[in-house]
C-alpha cells in the first residue's frame, strides 16, 4: 500500500500542468452532468482538446482519435441538452428498457469482440479485449449521457471500475485514484438523477 502511494505521488508530481488543467475539467464536468448543467459541455470540450493534444503528442494515436469522437460530442450533447426535446428546449432525464439496453449491451460486445481479436492479433496492445470493451463503451455511454439516459452512469461505474483494474496491472497509479474517483462520483450521479427522473414522473 505504501508503495502504491508513493508511485501514485511520484506519477501526481510529474504531471505536467495542462493535465492538471484537463483533470480539473474532467471533475468538473462530471459535477455540471450530475446537475444537469449546460456548462458540462464547455469543460467536456476543453478538457478532451488538451487531452487530444497530449495523447497527439505522445504518439498515441488511437487515444487521441478516440478524444476527437469526445469532441465532436461536446458540441452534440449541448444542442440535445438545449434544444433536444420535440419543443426544442432542454430535454428530461428518461430511462430505457432493460431490453433496449440488452440489446445495446449485445451491439456494443459484439464490436469491442472484434476490435479485440484485430488488437490481439494484429497490434501489441497488452488487455487488447479489455481494452477494446472499455472504450466501445465508453463510446456508447457519452451518447447516453448526451441524451439524458438515467442508466449511463450504470454503465460508467462498470467502464470505470474496470479501467481501474487496468491502470493497476499498467503502473498507472495516479489515473487509478482519479477514476476511484470517477467510480464513486458515477454513483452518486446515478442516486441524484435516480431521485430526479422519478420526481419529475410523479409531477406528470
Amino acid at each position: 500500500m505504501i508503495d502504491f502511494l508513493a508511485a501514485a505521488l511520484e506519477g501526481f508530481t510529474a504531471m505536467s500542468i495542462w493535465e492538471y488543467i484537463a483533470v480539473l475539467l474532467g471533475i468538473a464536468y462530471l459535477v455540471f452532468v450530475m446537475q444537469e448543467s449546460l456548462w458540462a459541455w464547455p469543460c467536456a470540450f476543453f478538457s478532451t482538446l488538451i487531452y487530444t493534444i497530449l495523447f497527439w503528442n505522445g504518439a498515441l494515436l488511437m487515444e487521441s482519435a478516440l478524444n476527437v469522437y469526445y469532441l465532436l460530442m461536446a458540441f452534440y450533447g449541448y444542442y440535445c441538452w438545449r434544444y433536444g426535446s420535440s419543443q426544442h428546449s432542454e430535454i428530461a432525464i428518461s430511462s430505457w428498457s432493460p431490453k433496449t439496453h440488452l440489446w445495446l449491451i449485445l451491439g456494443t460486445t459484439s464490436i469491442a469482440l472484434i476490435l479485440g481479436y484485430v488488437m490481439d492479433n494484429y497490434t501489441h496492445a497488452d488487455f487488447a479485449y479489455l481494452d477494446s470493451l472499455t472504450s466501445c463503451f465508453a463510446v456508447m455511454t457519452t451518447y447516453l449521457v448526451a441524451k439524458k439516459i438515467l442508466e449511463n452512469w450504470l454503465y460508467w461505474v462498470v467502464i470505470d471500475a474496470v479501467s481501474i483494474y487496468l491502470f493497476i496491472e499498467k503502473g498507472y497509479y495516479p489515473t487509478v485514484i482519479l477514476f476511484s474517483l470517477y467510480t464513486g462520483m458515477a454513483v452518486w450521479g446515478y442516486v441524484t438523477w435516480r431521485s430526479e427522473y422519478r420526481r419529475d414522473n410523479v409531477a406528470t
